[in-house]
């Protein structure tokens, strides 16, 4: 009997086999996305002019890299630009400076290029002396209020400007910071419908020494006390944290900043 099957072409059969090996490979997980790449690290752009001290900016830096963002971190002086801050998640103001009115003349060129960013979805962190100038006498005039001396404030524990470790509340726990002669933050009565989260208040006074503020799409976070500082700056001072020197309120303000 004659075989009646219907034969295939070599070239049939070439065309099937291909078709087979592209399927396989669009089912088959590429190298791409086995290796999948590290998410790109934020930019944090800090001020280090004339006014800070050695250690502030430094030490902010330092905190930011081991942050669990892992900033990349890029320095500037004064005017800022908006190229500047172009890239950037956040903006840094460390401490250190001495004569808030001399720094804001070196500072206040920059007022409308950091007011736009900021409103436009930037995000600004003042530390110490940098939450003085997030105020508006002299300042940024980024808080829905201004900034004062904790110092001068009614019943204030310290009422000088020395190195000093203060016991604020945090998020409703007891807490061991750096201190001096930081601000408080004096918040307009609708503050809360605007944003404002206060994350510590002072001892003596219960004001608020850290908080975050709502500008435009951005955000403003502020600290009296330094958050930033390391060992090196109690061993200096001659001073003991019983709490530890532990970053963790560093990272807490920065996250609470940028999300």
């Amino acid at each position: 009997m004659a075989d009646t099957r219907p034969t295939r072409s070599p070239l049939a059969l070439l065309s099937a086999l291909v078709a087979a090996a592209l399927l396989a490979a669009s089912c088959a997980p590429s190298s791409a996305a086995e290796k999948q790449q590290p998410p790109e690290r934020p930019l944090a752009v800090i001020y280090d002019g004339p006014q800070g001290c050695d250690d502030c900016a430094p030490a902010a830096a330092k905190v930011l890299r081991e942050a669990p963002q892992h900033y990349q971190i890029k320095f500037v002086k004064a005017p800022l630009k908006a190229s500047d801050l172009a890239g950037a998640k956040l903006y840094v103001q460390p401490g250190g400076g001495a004569d808030l009115e001399r720094t804001w003349k070196d500072l206040k060129g920059s007022a409308d290029v950091l007011r736009t960013w900021v409103r436009e979805g930037g995000n600004y962190l003042g530390l110490c002396f940098g939450a003085y100038l997030a105020g508006s006498n002299p300042g940024f005039n980024l808080l829905p209020g201004d900034a004062g001396g904790y110092t001068s404030s009614r019943d204030a524990v310290v009422d000088d400007d020395r190195d000093a470790v203060l016991k604020v509340t945090w998020r409703g726990k007891p807490r061991h910071m750096y201190f001096q002669d930081g601000p408080v933050f004096y918040f307009e009565r609708d503050a809360d419908a605007k944003g404002v989260e206060v994350l510590a208040t002072y001892p003596g006074n219960n004001l608020p020494a850290v908080a975050v503020a709502r500008y435009g799409k951005g955000r403003v976070g502020v600290s009296g006390p330094h958050p930033e500082a390391d060992a090196s700056w109690y061993e200096r001072a001659g001073l003991n944290n019983p709490d530890g020197v532990d970053p963790d309120l560093a990272y807490d303000l920065i996250k609470a900043t940028t999300d």
